[in-house]
């Protein structure tokens, strides 16, 4: 069927005011850059401080999608009770054991928001922590970031953002009291702008800070009733393209300072029984080298991708030489098999692995003896949740895969048995044999095999005639996951086929598969993409012109590209906080990931062959005279990744420029920022969005 969207009156202008930049002998034209508030860092801060004509602007957008969508607001009421039908509302997370106790996430029925508590270890009267739905009350977003339990477990350390900026302020709560800890002048003690935060001892909690370019570049000491005033700066990163963070390994010798970029790592560590002392240094940071790092016993466990070991490998240090030049091979570089995680317990090293495309988890024990877990569908994702705990014996997993809701399992590390925990339930029934999981290969231009996971109905007729949903990221090294999800089912219900392409970008298929996606051979993921779709139509999955295509932040330079390059292969785009103005905003190093975005798309500033590549393909500069599909754009004012204005001047130059009369639509969070609405019921508002916009587009409704 024939899409439903056609452009009805009242779009919104923008005014044009053009900017020139020079840049490398070519002049570069930007009409919209006043959209860009001047004082955008205060705007993130504070929503309602954004200029006026910008604010008018946005809001004259966010007018038009209503009326655009309004014939759509009965299905996506639908659509929204349909999903939270499928959520159990009263819900209990199963029992994390820490010391004298045991911890539990627990939702209660209409709750938003997660209430932690703990109860004594082996049982007894249950204890409230944090009841976030209390404190979210008189906010429009509400979001918990960094937590940590003092040593004593009478101190929890956590931290809110209630503007979507990610500005998170730490706050102090005494367990005794079920109180924040206030000055003494009865004022509010909290520490602004923290992003991670571990206790070292029952007095000393150490935090990183970010600046005003929100990157975390520094790491302090505080003492607990102290002025943060005072706090002792423990270490500073001066290279903007690096951010600092601190935690602690399983074992609570050391406090670790991590510091790193996309594609280059450092790491630091404190003892934990000298807080004081200076951070150690493990190796220092060399271009190309990542690792992360695991204490047992007399050594450090290192996963690292040195050496040339490109799909990385596990070795070992000893803890007081722990430079490269002493690192020992522990699980040797294997090419084709990325080890992604590792963890380590006093006896035992557990590791998630990923090969063609699918994970496995392994774990060796002292005598070096290795053994792994087995499954069985085409497609499926996993999660390890090691205890807390280093004296252990057994390890917490999941699994799910599109047809099969999260399954949590108990593994016992001597004996290899897993003990079924828990399966997630979905109050309003699901049968997984009503769904088949499939997982293709798309042939791309240059003969590279794209997976592509799909999920349909059983009773979805293959011949052609089925809408399909193309789901996309493929930057960072970023592996998209076959994993159980309840909203999709509503579009898979109505007969769509769900299909998610592991394109080039994502570690999915090895390192390369990330590597085969950088600098100027980004153009491969969108050259996937569009393998993917024509592979479904090949398939009689679906049609031309029947897939509606979707992708967010960078997934959203992905959805930008490919339509500028194939816009007659699809029926709708959905573009999610998209990071489509790669051009200005790469050569911009004042936003705050700029600098460490030069180790993906290069550094166009310095180098000229950077320039011409992001060029090539950034979709803002690309947008064309031609027809485009139906296109749905989202953004957030105090988006701090993806600035609210990218989206906005794609939008508005596209309206100027293309020649069709197909639906675009522009929908800002004037009070949210890149993960959209807070809370896990009002997050299926912006879902119910998406799915009514795709039913729109290709005529199902």
């Amino acid at each position: 069927m024939k899409s439903q969207f056609k452009k009805i009156g009242g779009e919104p202008v923008a005014t044009i005011k053009t900017v020139t930049n020079k840049v490398h002998g070519e002049t570069i034209i930007d009409d919209y850059n006043w959209i860009r508030a001047d004082n955008w860092q205060e705007a993130m801060r504070e929503p309602e401080l954004l200029p006026q004509d910008i604010k008018s602007y946005l809001n004259n957008e966010n007018a038009y999608y209503e009326k655009a969508m309004a014939d759509t607001g009965d299905l996506q009421k639908e659509l929204v009770a349909e999903m939270r039908g499928r959520i159990k509302e009263v819900d209990n997370s199963l029992p994390t054991k820490d010391g004298p106790y045991a911890y539990i996430t627990k939702y209660i029925e209409g709750g938003e928001h997660p209430i932690h508590t703990r109860t004594p270890r082996d049982g007894g009267e249950e204890e409230i922590l944090l009841d976030v739905n209390k404190e979210a009350k008189g906010h429009d977003y509400f979001e918990i970031g960094a937590g940590d339990i003092s040593p004593d477990h009478n101190i929890f350390a956590w931290s809110r953002d209630t503007s979507g900026s990610e500005y998170y302020a730490l706050t102090f709560r005494d367990l005794k009291t079920g109180k924040d800890i206030k000055t003494s002048k009865g004022g509010d003690y909290q520490i602004a702008d923290v992003g991670s935060a571990v206790f070292g001892n029952n007095e000393t909690l150490f935090y990183s800070r970010v600046d005003e370019n929100h990157r975390p570049s520094k790491v302090f000491r505080h003492t607990l009733g102290t002025d943060p005033k005072d706090d002792i700066l423990v270490y500073e990163e001066k290279d903007p393209r690096f951010y600092a963070g601190v935690g602690m390994t399983r074992s609570e010798k050391y406090i670790v300072i991590s510091v790193g970029m996309n594609d280059q790592s450092e790491y630091h560590v404190i003892p934990a029984d000298d807080l004081t002392a200076e951070p150690k240094l493990i190796e220092k940071r060399t271009e190309g080298l990542e690792y992360e790092i695991e204490h047992q016993g007399d050594r450090f466990l290192i996963l690292t991708n040195a050496d040339d070991a490109v799909d990385f490998k596990i070795v070992e240090a000893p803890i007081d030489s722990p430079s490269r030049e002493n690192w020992k091979d522990v699980v040797p570089h294997k090419q084709g098999r990325m080890i992604i995680s590792i963890d380590a317990y006093q006896d035992w090293v557990i590791w998630m692995e990923r090969e063609n495309a699918l994970p496995r988890i392994c774990f060796m024990d002292g005598a070096g003896v290795i053994n792994s877990i087995s499954f069985k569908e085409e497609a499926y994702a996993l999660g390890v949740s090691p205890s807390p705990e280093f004296d252990k014996d057994m390890f917490r997993f999941s699994y799910s895969s599109p047809t099969t809701p999260t399954q949590t399992y108990d593994y016992d590390l001597k004996t290899n048995q897993r003990t079924l925990l828990k399966e997630q339930e979905i109050p309003s029934g699901h049968d997984a044999s009503d769904y088949i999981t499939r997982r293709v290969l798309a042939k791309s231009h240059d003969g590279a095999q794209v997976p592509v996971t799909l999920l349909h109905h059983k009773d979805t007729p293959i011949d052609g005639t089925a809408p399909c949903l193309l789901y996309g990221y493929g930057s960072y090294g970023m592996s998209m996951p076959a994993s159980f999800s309840t909203g999709r089912l509503s579009l898979v219900d109505r007969g769509f086929i769900y299909a998610i392409a592991h394109v080039r970008g994502g570690e999915e298929k090895g390192r390369f598969w990330y590597e085969d996606a950088k600098f100027g051979k980004k153009p491969n993921t969108f050259h996937d993409f569009i393998a993917a779709g024509k592979k479904l139509i090949e398939d009689n999955y679906t049609a031309k012109g029947n897939i509606v295509i979707q992708g967010g932040s960078a997934g959203g330079l992905l959805v930008g590209a490919t339509v500028n390059m194939a816009p007659d292969l699809f029926a709708g785009v959905i573009g999610d906080v998209p990071f489509v103005d790669v051009l200005n905003t790469i050569l911009d190093d004042t936003l705050p990931l700029t600098p460490g975005e030069w180790s993906q798309w290069g550094n166009p500033i310095e180098s000229e062959q950077a320039f011409k590549d992001i060029k090539s393909y950034c979709p803002y500069t690309n947008v064309e005279a031609k027809s485009y599909p139906p296109m749905l754009v989202t953004a957030g004012v105090s988006d701090p990744r993806v600035t609210y204005w990218e989206p906005a001047k794609w939008v508005a130059k596209l309206r100027a420029t293309k020649t069709d009369d197909n639906i675009l639509m522009l929908r800002t969070n004037m009070t949210s920022g890149h993960f959209g609405k807070s809370g896990r019921f009002a997050a299926l508002e912006d879902a119910a969005r998406s799915y009514a916009f795709a039913l729109k587009a290709t005529g199902k409704i």
